[in-house]
């Protein structure tokens, strides 16, 4: 038998209740994130919440976070410590509402929660325009202060930080204005638009936000755009004939229906021109027609049918609007002469008559349509008909200009239009040259002719013309002729740019301050030579003067100039005189001097050579210095008696000087050399009188030395008396100095002249006069004594002056020192005796000379 056997185990179970949320409010930084906002500006990475919660039963709890599937993250969460964190940057303009499913857990339960973020607004966003670009067609006659466009732009941002404001940039510079709330962009008050002044204008238009806190700082965002306003153009403006005055010629073998000329008419307005509806009003007298639509006059008759040598026609231009009315009208006068054959060829005209050269200054960029109004211009065929037609067309730099008309007949005014205002440009063409060229279009002979037409533009004048250099120096051979030019002066020329236009002046003259020799061109700034000038290096080989270089405002600037005058070999050296006479002493050299005039080396260096000596062994020269000596190995008279049979030693010498210059010039002389032997008188005197034998002025000019000097010192001596006896008290007896003075020889001297007299015989003396005193010196010794003092001292002596050689009897200098007539003073010495030693010997060498001339004879030269 079995038994079995059962337990029961009671198990006890308690209940779990689930975590939960705290719940503390809208503003609290804690809970379950409900009610949370954030603005669209925080920081990534930002700890912006906790969550926070508690289990009943005390056991610990963790934190999640979930979306929704296909929503961005945007938080973490710490699971345990419940921190939320911003993981991604917030866009309230693309999501303003975040929604979070956040969870707590106590591991065994989880309780979940969908909770909504609100993102906030920052000010983040700048405004945008909508529907750019602006582009506004305003017609010109648009009232002021009426509203022509309206502009709009948007912020996404709210409250003040999406409010707009407008508002144009250079308000003063506009023709317009804008509401700053609405964006309507008016015409100013008082302003009207003119589509021939200017077709287009930009304004520039700002929209700026309201502002608002971005990242803690207050900001303001704008933006802008442009507002391109195109004016059109409305008939406000009457046509214009151009080309005027019109000429036309019928020529007699015209025939009928043939065309004389063309006028043409611009619609003033140009931006909608209406179209030019031509007729004649007058003067026509049924041989004339036109053109209603291309202004082509033609005669109607054959000119022998013409009554009439000239006609006068009234044309009419008026216009056409699109739908058929006329709404304005110009008038043009036309002269139609009727002449023959073709026998001539156009010919252009200036103001003076028949002219191919045509200038013209003007500014540079003129407006696009402008005449040149400064260029007189008429061309005229002086024959009729179709040999009167030809074609004008300018040759040059193409789309710059346009003539008009371009087909004349016989004669018209012609027009110069400028069609590319920009290539007018002063930066790249300060001068533009064309060639305006009128040739016939339907001769057999084609006649043509052509004009020059030279356009100088202009710039600004806002500095002075400046020299190129400061100074020039130039050199001209002195053997220039008259008229030759010397150097070039240049100037140049800076501009200041102003507003959209650059202008510069030329200067007009160039003038040179007055110079005798030199003269300036006042427009090329060459220098040259008057047509009279002669240039000598001589006289002047140096030149210094100033050129000045004006404009027409009076504005100016000098450069220096130099000019040297380069010297040219055209002097000979030349000696004192053709035939010489010199002494030589065996061992002492003579000395020949030849004096070249010109001015430079090497043409003035000049060099001696002995040309002819006979014997010619006896003679060396120095060819620098034009020393000549005897031959080192004559010491003696004994061997020139040896050498030649010429027993006076006296030899004529033919000596040359001749300069260094190309071509090189020489002067020849005879030098008579009288050979003695050194004297037996010794001692510097007698020296100085055998060097002087042949040069008395010298020998005179150191006697003459010396008595100067011992008259000036008389002179202090006297004076220095004067001056102590008229400082003492007393007055010193005139008798105690005579009783000292020793009675003197005859021989008195002027204080005030000293005066070489011509004497009678060899025993005169020289005489020295004084109006005052008498001073003698009996020993010819220049020991003059000390006359009694002057009541004053004594005046100096006059200015040098030498008297003619017709003086010579009463021969004077100012003072004893004075330079002497050479050949004078020669004849002096030569009738001169003199009683002293020196005087004595001279004598006596002077006549043993002649002893030995009379008994050989005069050397044959």
């Amino acid at each position: 038998m079995l038994f079995f056997g059962f337990s029961f185990v009671l198990i006890a179970v308690q209940a779990n209740y689930a975590p939960y949320f705290f719940d503390n409010g809208a503003r609290s930084t804690n809970g379950n994130m409900a009610l949370l906002s954030l603005s669209e500006d925080t920081p990534v990475g930002t700890h912006v919440y906790t969550l926070n919660g508690t289990d009943p039963e005390g056991d610990p709890v963790t934190y999640g976070l979930t979306y929704e599937a296909g929503s961005r993250r945007y938080f973490s969460v710490d699971r345990n410590l419940g921190n939320v964190t911003l993981i991604e940057e917030l866009d309230r303009e693309k999501e303003d509402e975040i929604e979070v499913i956040v969870s707590i857990s106590d591991g065994l339960s989880t309780v979940s929660e969908k909770v909504r973020i609100l993102v906030t607004d920052a000010n983040d966003e700048s405004p945008e325009f909508i529907n750019t670009p602006y582009i506004v067609q305003v017609p010109e006659n648009t009232p002021s202060g009426s509203s022509i466009f309206k502009i709009e732009a948007v912020d996404r941002d709210t409250g003040s930080g999406g409010s707009i404001t407008y508002f144009l940039q250079n308000i003063h510079a506009n023709k317009f204005t804008i509401d700053r709330h609405s964006g309507v962009l008016r015409i100013k008050t008082g302003v009207t638009l003119d589509y021939e002044k200017s077709r287009t204008h930009f304004v520039v238009v700002v929209a700026k936000d309201g502002g608002g806190k971005l990242r803690g700082d207050n900001k303001v965002f704008s933006a802008t755009t442009t507002v391109t306003v195109n004016v059109e153009d409305v008939q406000d403006t009457p046509p214009m004939f151009i080309g005027t005055p019109y000429y036309g010629y019928v020529y007699e073998d015209t025939l009928a229906g043939s065309e004389v000329l063309t006028v043409v008419a611009l619609d003033g307005d140009r931006g909608k021109p209406n179209s030019i509806h031509y007729c004649l009003v007058n003067g026509s007298e049924g041989s004339f027609e036109i053109s209603n639509t291309t202004g082509a006059i033609s005669v109607i008759k054959s000119p022998n049918q013409l009554k009439k040598e000239v006609y006068e026609l009234k044309v009419q231009a008026s216009e056409v609007s699109p739908e058929g009315d006329v709404s304005a009208y110009a008038f043009a006068m036309v002269t139609i002469r009727v002449v023959d054959l073709n026998n001539h060829p156009p010919t252009f005209y200036g103001e003076n008559g028949p002219q191919n050269r045509f200038e013209l200054t003007m500014y540079e960029h003129p407006p696009e349509g402008e005449i040149l109004r400064g260029l007189k211009i008429t061309v005229n065929d002086s024959d009729q008909g179709a040999n009167a037609k030809f074609n004008l067309r300018l040759v040059g730099p193409g789309g710059i200009f346009r003539v008009v008309p371009q087909t004349v007949l016989n004669e018209a005014q012609v027009t110069i239009i400028v069609e590319n205002s920009a290539a007018i440009d002063y930066e790249k063409f300060k001068v533009l040259t064309f060639k305006l060229l009128a040739i016939e279009v339907n001769t057999p002979e084609r006649f043509s002719s052509t004009a020059d037409v030279v356009i100088r533009l202009l710039d600004t004048n806002d500095n002075v013309p400046k020299f190129s250099s400061d100074y020039y120096i130039a050199r001209i051979p002195e053997n220039s002729p008259g008229g030759s030019n010397v150097v070039a002066i240049t100037v140049s020329y800076k501009h200041m740019l102003g507003y959209q236009k650059k202008i510069i002046n030329k200067p007009q003259n160039l003038s040179v301050l007055l110079l005798f020799r030199f003269l300036i061109h006042p427009s090329t700034g060459i220098i040259y030579t008057q047509p009279w000038a002669v240039l000598d290096a001589e006289v002047n080989s140096k030149y210094n003067f100033y050129v000045k270089a004006e404009d027409t405002d009076g504005k100016y600037s000098l450069a220096e100039v130099f000019i040297t005058v380069l010297d040219v070999n055209d002097h000979s050296p030349e000696f004192n005189e053709n035939i010489q006479e010199k002494t030589m002493i065996i061992g002492s050299p003579v000395k020949i001097e030849a004096i070249d005039q010109d001015a430079e080396e090497p043409n003035n260096i000049v060099d001696y050579s002995i040309m002819q000596a006979d014997p010619a062994n006896v003679f060396d020269i120095d060819q620098s210095t034009g020393e000549i000596k005897l031959k080192s190995y004559i010491r003696s008279l004994d061997i020139i008696h040896n050498i030649t049979k010429n027993k006076d030693c006296i030899w004529s010498v033919v000596v040359q000087a001749k300069d260094r210059g190309s071509p090189s010039f020489s002067t020849t002389a005879v030098l008579k050399i009288d050979i003695t032997e050194e004297t037996l008188h010794k001692g510097p005197m007698a020296a100085f009188l055998m060097q002087t034998k042949d040069n008395p002025m010298k020998a005179l000019g150191v006697l003459a030395g010396v008595m100067g000097i011992m008259v000036l010192i008389t002179i202090m001596i006297s004076t220095a008396m004067f001056w102590r006896n008229k400082r003492s008290n007393k007055i010193m007896p005139v008798r105690r100095i005579i009783k000292k003075r020793q009675p003197q020889p005859s021989r008195t001297v002027r204080m005030e002249w000293l005066k070489f007299k011509r004497p009678s015989n060899a025993a005169e003396k020289f005489v020295v006069e004084d109006d005052a005193q008498s001073l003698q010196n009996e020993n010819s010794n220049n020991n003059v004594q000390v006359a009694p003092v002057p009541p004053a001292a004594p005046m100096p002596p006059p200015p040098p002056a030498l008297a003619s050689s017709g003086d010579a009897p009463g021969w004077r200098v100012p003072t004893v020192s004075g330079s002497l007539t050479p050949k004078f003073i020669n004849k002096q010495l030569k009738k001169r005796g003199h009683s002293s030693a020196h005087n004595a010997l001279v004598s006596e060498l002077k006549m043993r000379f002649e002893k030995r001339n009379a008994a050989i004879g005069e050397p044959h030269i």
